[in-house]
């Protein structure tokens, strides 16, 4: 079983950034595609953005392509998030998910592994 930990959340003004980490507690974590997904209240879980076992390949959701960067360091079993120019709308919970079947999704029910999430609150 694979433990997913986030961290890095907080309450930041619009404009600001955060960094957002998840670290695994399986050293297969190098094999694993690796996705951040976001569920404000009352919404769907959406995805955010997700990356590739070498980080060489991204994807983004339109709504944070251009402010939000995806990245992982295999050596230390962590990705992060990195989050620009940030705006009340991205006010959610921030969630990592481990794809070990390297399915190459967008799809969070594609997922096998999740945190517990980490909460985001941007004020305008």
């Amino acid at each position: 079983q694979v433990q997913l930990v986030e961290s890095g959340g907080g309450l930041v003004q619009a404009g600001g950034s955060l960094r957002l980490s998840c670290t695994a507690s399986d050293r297969s974590f190098m094999w694993y595609l690796m996705g951040w997904f976001r569920q404000a209240p009352g919404k769907e879980r959406e995805f955010v953005a997700r990356i590739s076992t070498t980080g060489g390949i991204t994807y983004y959701a339109d709504s944070v392509k251009g402010r939000f960067t995806i990245s992982r360091d295999n050596a230390k079993k962590t990705v992060y998030l990195q989050m620009n120019s940030l705006k009340p709308e991205d006010t959610a919970v921030y969630y990592c998910a481990a794809d070990p079947r390297r399915q190459g999704t967008s799809d969070a029910t594609r997922y096998d592994y999740w945190g517990q999430g980490t909460q985001v609150t941007v004020s305008s």
